[in-house]
């Protein structure tokens, strides 16, 4: 058995998500590029309407994850009125302008974000090292899980570092493997990488196709 994450953006995906058999959603807004902070009003309709968890976005714009001192604001303020509505969790990465992690900045979100689960995303594949980067994340407390495809494109295609990331981690921490899993790949995927956490736009199905 294993927990099924929708990739989700705004109410009517996350409420088919969910009809689809989905344990928990990410809430984006803004998935073209990448995945933004949804509003808050969308926010707050998620989390009152859907019985399933729900793990928010929390990234002021597309492109890189190098943030302004402002950027970063934005991002502890985003962070805290999650943290009103008790959402179960958030979701962000903060690099260096090498692409090594932030750590700093990421220990101060983290400490903002407790008790609410804090999950590290893509921005870990950007790095120079994804294992060097791990061990970093491993020795942060209050860190629940990488959101990750592995340091490539799909989780396909980083299957292999998934699997090694898996094994390091430990029950330390939730691997969530990512990059173009579906309700049609995901049992084959498993069966290698042997997490217990997958996500996916279309992990129950095309939910736009139900529009």
């Amino acid at each position: 058995m294993f927990i099924k994450e929708a990739c989700v953006e705004g109410i009517k995906q996350a409420q088919l998500a969910e009809q689809h058999g989905a344990n928990r959603i990410e809430l984006c807004g803004d998935l073209s590029v990448g995945g933004i902070t949804p509003s808050l009003d969308e926010i707050k309709r998620v989390q009152s309407e859907l019985e399933i968890p729900i793990r928010v976005m929390i990234r002021p714009r597309g492109g890189d994850f190098v943030y302004s001192k402002k950027e970063f604001e934005i991002m502890k303020q985003q962070i805290m009125y999650c943290h009103r509505l008790n959402v179960e969790g958030v979701v962000f990465g903060i690099l260096n302008k090498d692409n090594t992690l932030d750590t700093k900045r990421i220990k101060t979100l983290v400490k903002l974000a407790l008790p609410m689960k804090v999950v590290i995303h893509k921005a870990i594949d950007e790095t120079p090292d994804i294992m060097i980067a791990l061990k970093k994340l491993l020795k942060i407390d209050g860190i629940h899980a990488v959101l990750t495809s592995g340091g490539k494109s799909t989780a396909h295609e980083g299957r292999i570092v998934l699997k090694d990331m898996v094994n390091i981690a430990e029950q330390a921490l939730e691997i969530v493997a990512a990059g173009s899993i579906t309700d049609e790949n995901v049992d084959a995927l498993h069966k290698y990488i042997n997490s217990g956490f997958y996500h996916g736009r279309r992990i129950v199905g095309n939910l736009k196709d139900e529009w």
